[in-house]
């Protein structure tokens, strides 16, 4: 059989490969002859490939499908459905957005924190290329996309049909997953990849709990592992999104002494009893309520509970970080927009974009058992030098902007991190998807 002829992207690609190892081999050579050996180091030859690096065109935004679900599955769900505000200065984005229903202020709380499905959607109805700053773009032609986005509000459903978990309230969010899977097992682009390539939003903990092992294969959006079995879910193949904070991010922070400006020294809100993990929460209540520069409270993050978790965090040089019903909580990210230096105790947390920002940088990690000692976190705490705490504070401050949800998103925001991150699986689902198609005797390695 004769063999394909290349097409012009590969023919391309290899150009462009080949113009970038002549560039780079010219560069050394050229430092190498014109300079003493003592003069010639792996820093000063990076230092002058720099500009050539710069020069280097941004990685194409990541080409998604959206399936054209009714309005049912997504933002009927919400309580009100007025148009979206014209895009912010500075955000951008290319065009302006087509009407799409912002998130409406009553649903705040728990409703807001798992809302990521929301803001995905919303990214997607963006028209035009998007530049630089969108990681992900809208494809209308399936067969150009690299990715399939469902736009199932799972994580609404659950909260907005039986949240208490008791039928018959429950039934409304089982036939809506019973209806999207039947949508789903019809289309050829879900039966060519067994739903390898479909992203699916499913941030809540018990969002999508009846269906949930028809979709083990698809790219997940969740906010842990707290909840999935390692067959459903796993880091190789799906995305730790963090929670959309509930309280407003801090954007004068910039008093001349930080430390001195954050009189608190460790500070929490937030209900005591919880599940699994989150029992850690009453017996971190008797260890540290009514200690000296502690403020330990019982609460929700609702009406007035919000404002004072806002000013509890920003008057605190810490805040603490226990795990909830599942290893995290959105009270991490309200800690990380409020400048406060997250206290993390969660034996089994797993964090956002983890593979590009380093946590130890501005946040400090305990154990459980560390966490339990008596007076240990705290003395921990007292004894940090007032320098290393404002080093911390400054990184914070400087990486709190990529857990913003906008819409239109900017740059380096949540929703564009997130989509960076599904596209970062890509290469390991085409493996997958690619194998599968000519193994004889599947998983057998």
């Amino acid at each position: 059989m004769a063999m394909a002829a290349p097409s012009i992207r590969t023919v391309a690609s290899v150009f462009g490969l080949l113009l970038l190892v002549f560039a780079l081999s010219s560069t050394i050579i050229y430092l190498v002859s014109s300079s003493s050996p003592a003069a010639v180091s792996p820093s000063s030859i990076l230092l002058n490939l720099r500009p050539f690096a710069a020069r280097c065109p941004p990685a194409p935004p990541l080409r998604v499908f959206m399936y054209d679900l009714p309005s049912r599955f997504h933002v009927a769900m919400m309580s009100t459905n007025s148009p979206a505000p014209a895009p912010s200065n500075g955000s951008g984005a290319e065009g302006s957005p087509p009407p799409f229903p912002t998130w409406p202020p009553s649903a705040g709380g728990i409703r807001r924190q798992h809302s990521v499905e929301y803001w995905m959607m919303a990214s997607l109805q963006l028209q035009g290329g998007g530049g630089g700053a969108r990681e992900a773009v809208r494809v209308r032609d399936p067969e150009a996309a690299e990715a399939f986005f469902v736009p199932f509000f799972s994580s609404l459903s659950f909260n907005v049909h039986g949240r208490n978990m008791t039928d018959p309230d429950t039934e409304d969010d089982r036939l809506l997953q019973v209806e999207l899977m039947d949508i789903l097992w019809k289309s050829k682009y879900w039966q060519r990849s067994a739903g390898r390539d479909h992203v699916i939003p499913m941030q809540h903990p018990n969002a999508f709990r009846f269906l949930r092992d028809m979709v083990n294969a698809s790219v997940l959006i969740v906010s842990d592992f707290g909840r999935y079995t390692k067959e459903l879910a796993s880091l190789r193949k799906d995305v730790v999104a963090p929670y959309v904070h509930v309280v407003d991010s801090f954007l004068n922070d910039d008093p001349s002494d930080p430390f001195e400006a954050r009189p608190t020294l460790l500070f929490f809100r937030g209900r005591t009893v919880r599940k699994d993990e989150g029992k850690i929460r009453a017996e971190l209540s008797k260890i540290l309520k009514d200690k000296d520069g502690v403020r330990f409270e019982d609460g929700r993050a609702r009406g007035n509970g919000i404002k004072t978790s806002t000013e509890g965090m920003r008057s605190s040089k810490f805040c603490l970080h226990p795990a909830g019903d599942t290893p995290s909580s959105c009270r991490l990210f309200d800690a990380i927009v409020s400048h406060c230096i997250p206290v993390i105790i969660s034996g089994r947390i797993e964090l956002p974009f983890e593979d590009e920002i380093d946590y130890s940088e501005f946040s400090l990690f305990f154990s459980v058992e560390e966490a339990l000692r008596p007076d240990y976190l705290l003395n921990q705490l007292r004894q940090m030098p007032k320098e290393k705490w404002v080093e911390m504070w400054s990184k914070l401050k400087n990486v709190s902007s990529h857990y913003e949800f906008q819409y239109p998103p900017r740059k380096g925001d949540a929703v564009n991190m997130i989509w960076r991150q599904v596209k970062h699986k890509i290469p390991a689902v085409n493996l997958a998807i690619h194998r599968n198609k000519r193994l004889k005797i599947l998983d057998w390695w």
